[in-house]
């Protein structure tokens, strides 16, 4: 994940959800994913959505798309992706539980000697019954997004009225289920004050972690530049989280998201002896064709 930085471990030194995640044996005994190295897939199943969130990177809606893989092919990627060894999935969107064959391409996946499974989604379709049925699958970690401590603000951020109350809702149900829970929140210039009160709701759900992306302009949020944060509203919001990641630590874990400079502020702040480095990103990236191609052959 690009400029993932764990705020809390560099801080405290202990992570929590990302402990339970990683390590095979309980957050007691962490292990490594697996005894290679592989990666990790973030799988986008569809473009379904039932929310229209500003910021969404790709474009998701309620409308079905010709683009994307039956139900038949799906299932097929699982099976290839299951016979990889792959250490994690995590299944994204969209919205994943939009689609009503989610479950088949979950279930294709889980059980013994399968990789570990994890939920993003916006949380207003995690009834009780859906909480539980993750849970019987064995998903490891369920993300829910979360913009804003004011009602009013997140549903017009996400395009719905009442989307606030249903993704609450739909925390408590994961936790209740006992799912390992965590909290997504994009950071704009509006809502970057409510930093350190996200983390203390956060606890009061019983969410184990606040993972916080800064907002990226790509997709719709290409029409919404002018709510990215300033660069002072950074450094209040990182000194924030650095008073909150040891205010709760072991208890509720802090990270920030497509962040490379917050990561290397923390370092300079944390041991006044960090430097940068110059860096040219370099990315390269060729399309795959799922329909045609077997998936451990498509670039």
């Amino acid at each position: 994940m690009r400029g993932l930085i764990p705020v809390s471990v560099m801080v405290t030194g202990r992570g929590t959800v990302s402990e339970r995640i990683k390590g095979r044996y309980g957050p007691g005994r962490p292990s490594a994913f697996s005894s290679e190295l592989r990666p990790v897939v973030f799988w986008n199943i569809t473009y379904l959505c039932n929310l229209r969130c500003a910021h969404c990177y790709i474009n998701a809606g309620p409308e079905p798309r010709r683009e994307e893989l039956s139900r038949d092919n799906l299932l097929r990627v699982a099976r290839e992706i299951a016979d990889l060894g792959l250490p994690l999935v995590i299944f994204s969107g969209g919205e994943p539980l939009m689609r009503r064959d989610f479950w088949d391409v979950a279930q294709e996946l889980s059980g013994r000697d399968r990789p570990k499974l994890a939920l993003s989604t916006n949380g207003t379709l995690v009834t009780r019954d859906v909480a539980r049925r993750l849970s019987s699958l064995g998903f490891s970690y369920v993300g829910v997004s979360l913009d804003s401590l004011v009602a009013e603000l997140h549903d017009r951020f996400r395009g719905v009225k009442g989307a606030f109350e249903a993704t609450i809702s739909g925390i408590r149900n994961a936790v209740e289920a006992g799912l390992d829970v965590g909290i997504r929140t994009t950071v704009t210039r509006w809502n970057c004050m409510e930093a350190p009160g996200m983390v203390d709701l956060a606890y009061r759900l019983g969410a184990r972690r606040v993972s916080y992306y800064i907002l990226d302009s790509i997709g719709r949020a290409r029409t919404i530049v002018n709510d990215l944060p300033s660069h002072e509203q950074l450094r209040e919001f990182t000194e924030a989280l650095i008073g909150k990641a040891r205010e709760y630590e072991g208890k509720v874990e802090i990270e920030v998201v497509r962040s490379n400079f917050i990561g290397i502020y923390l370092a300079d702040r944390l041991s006044g002896t960090f430097r940068g480095v110059p860096r040219s990103p370099l990315s390269y990236q060729r399309p795959g064709r799922l329909r045609e191609e077997d998936h451990q052959h498509v670039p």
